[in-house]
């Protein structure tokens, strides 16, 4: 009886150890999982801040690209402006006198 009972006893455990050795194999698959999570999330945070870096970058460029458009259209302004009152000088030279 007493053996029986021991023998019921090894088969627990055994069972037990062997329930015991699936679970550190799920865990150690799911360690290894949230290693290349961890490891893909750290390389998209490295491109994100790329990104944010070369978005920085852009808007500075569009930025000087537009102050240069504004500054460009101002002397074009000015210069039809010039263009204007320079053709109306020539045609005032070019129309005859009534002295």
């Amino acid at each position: 009886d007493q053996e029986q009972h021991l023998k019921r006893m090894e088969e627990r455990l055994m069972d037990v150890e062997q329930k015991l050795r699936l679970v550190k194999r799920l865990l150690q698959d799911k360690v290894n999982q949230l290693k290349e999570q961890l490891s893909r999330n750290t390389k998209a945070d490295a491109m994100v801040k790329d990104l944010y870096v070369e978005n920085a970058q852009l808007l500075k460029a569009l930025e000087m690209t537009e102050q240069r458009q504004k500054t460009a259209e101002r002397k074009n302004y000015l210069l039809e402006e010039k263009i204007a009152n320079l053709n109306r000088i020539v045609k005032n030279l070019a129309s005859p006198s009534f002295s």
